[in-house]
Order: structure tokens, then sequence, then C-alpha cells
């Protein structure tokens, strides 16, 4: 009775504050139903990732913990999707460097050309400067990062060959809301701007911007080949993105549900990154096939010596150290 009566006052306090998570009593005891927010379509490998690991947290939690998807800023851009976390109107999603409005550390998520390769990033991911940046989310933020994905390098798109900076003078891009990413596409010679990704298509369309940068499973998977007849491979930022839960959500979860969604984010970390390492080669020939044209003539050392200055004066103090420990763990594991 007791319990019954809690549930009832949990359900009612949800419900008073407009959040959406639901616990109702059933035969196989208390269901609680999540809903998760993100901006990519439902043809990209994070969408899929998210469908894989809902369907994980539901079988190990025996129907106790169910995940609703809503995929391609359906309820708002990457900003929204977190404060509505933040708020109660959600309980999950799928952010990255986005996360430096609330806590400064997250910028260091996808700083210009801080790694080498993949290996570079994994240990840096996966090491102590990782864990701090997730301390920091949960500290900072109210959001507890669940698991990681990968990201694809980041390249530019344009309907000429960029290969340089001197060739950026006057080109206008979006960029995410990220200060670091405007500031450091400015010193390298362009016109930046901030613009949601679902409304980038119809810029690129009217002539709004001229071109954009991403990854290239999302110019793939927004259609940006139809509007964009170059990708230049200037790979100017690996990063990575996490997929993140309301703490109070988390925690409001009997603990043997906390861990069966623990559990399930890990082996779902392990799904993204197969998915990433096929989906890779297939999206390239999928961009050429569809009329791009690959511009490999790109000064990287170039852009980033454009691009030094503004890191410089986005990275503070604390940020600019862990940046430095960053490039010295790329340094430390190319000598061994």
């Amino acid at each position: 009775m007791k319990k019954t009566v809690g549930v009832l006052f949990a359900a009612l306090a949800l419900a008073l504050s407009g959040c959406t998570t639901t616990a109702v009593s059933g035969d196989e005891g208390e269901v609680t139903r999540w809903k998760m927010t993100h901006i990519s379509d439902s043809s990209h490998l994070w969408h899929k990732t998210a469908e894989e690991f809902a369907r994980l947290v539901e079988e190990k939690t025996n129907g106790n913990v169910i995940i609703d998807i809503y995929p391609n800023s359906q309820l708002g851009n990457e900003v929204d999707n977190i404060n509505s976390i933040r708020f109660g109107a959600t309980d999950l999603t799928i952010t990255g460097e986005t996360l430096e409005v609330w806590t400064p550390n997250a910028i260091l998520l996808a700083v210009p050309y801080a790694f080498e390769d993949q290996d570079h990033m994994e240990r840096v991911i996966e090491g102590e400067i990782g864990e701090k940046i997730e301390q920091d989310i949960q500290e900072d933020v109210g959001l507890t990062p669940l698991f990681y994905m990968q990201r694809a390098p980041r390249n530019l798109t344009s309907n000429y060959p960029i290969s340089s900076p001197e060739e950026l003078r006057g080109f206008s891009m979006r960029v995410p809301n990220v200060p670091l990413f405007l500031d450091a596409w400015a010193e390298a010679g362009a016109s930046p701007q901030v613009i949601s990704l679902n409304e980038v298509f119809t810029g690129l369309q009217q002539g709004v911007i001229e071109g954009q940068e991403n990854p290239n499973d999302l110019i793939d998977s927004n259609g940006f080949y139809e509007v964009q007849q170059y990708l230049n491979l200037t790979e100017h930022v690996r990063s990575w993105i996490y997929v993140v839960v309301g703490t109070e959500q988390l925690k409001a979860l009997p603990e043997d549900e906390q861990a069966a969604v623990l559990e399930a984010a890990e082996e779902a970390e392990a799904y993204a990154q197969s998915l990433l390492e096929e989906e890779t080669e297939l999206v390239l020939e999928r961009l050429l096939s569809r009329g791009m044209t690959l511009n490999e003539e790109v000064d990287q050392d170039a852009f980033r010596e454009a691009m030094l200055p503004a890191l410089k004066q986005n990275l503070g103090k604390e940020q600019y150290e862990l940046y430095l420990q960053m490039v010295a763990e790329g340094e430390e594991g190319g000598s061994e």
C-alpha cells in the first residue's frame, strides 16, 4: 500500500512539473516511459543507434522502461532538446559540443585539428580528460552521459573547390551554435553564420548560404549533395557526441533498472562504433555516386594555422591546458 501511494504521489509530482516521464503500475511492475529527442533524421546512424538502445533497454528491464524516439528536430533544435530535459519536458537526447553553453569543457569535444587520427581521439575520450568532461556535464548541466558515439571528421562542402583559406574570402557558410566554430571559420576567411540543421538545405538551395561543414554522414542523410557539388577534405574536426539522460530521471529508476540502462548503453556504444565503421566508406561512395566531387587537394596545415588564433581566443586557461594534454596524448601514442 505504501508503495502504491508513493507511486501515485510521484506520478502527480511529475505531471505537475510537466515531465513526460510516466510511471504506471502493472502486473510486471512499474513501467517508465521516456521521451528521447534528437536532430538527425531516421536514416542516420544516430537514430539507428537510438532505436537499438531503446530495444536493449526495454529488453533488459523486462519492458519496465520504454523509450519513445522523436528524430529530425521534431521537438526543436539541439539547445531546445537539452533545455527540455532540464525543464522536465523530455528525458534523453543526443548532444555534443553544444553543451559548451552550460559547461565550458564541452568545447573540447570538437576542437579544430586537435586529433591526429581516430586512435588518438579514443585514448582521450576513454582517458582522464573524457572522464572529466562527463563529470562536468553531470554537475553543470544535470545530464548523465550514458555512452558516446564517435563522429566521422567534419568536411566543408561548396559549389566550387576550396583548397586553402585564401579561397574562403567572403564565403558564406553555416556552422552550428558553437562560438569556436564561428570564430575559427571567420579567422580562416569565411563569413559563418548559425543556422539550425533542419534549415540548412533550404538555405543552400535559396543561396542564403554558399556552403556548410559537417561529417559526411550528415551531409548524406540531409541530402546536401543535391545542392552542393564539392566535398572538400578539410577534416578540420574529429569529435564525439553523447547520448545523455536527465540525471534526475535516471536516479528515479530502481537500482536494478538503472544498472540495466547502463548495460544497454555499453552495448549500444559498441553497436554505434560498428555502424560508423561500416557506413564511413559506404557514405563516401554514395555522396560521389550522387554527383559530389571529392577535393583531396586541401592544405590542412594551412587551415590549422589559420584557425589557431580562434582556438587561443575561445579556450579558457583550463580548456587550453586540457587541449595541450590532448595534443600530447597523440604524441605519446605515436611514440609507442
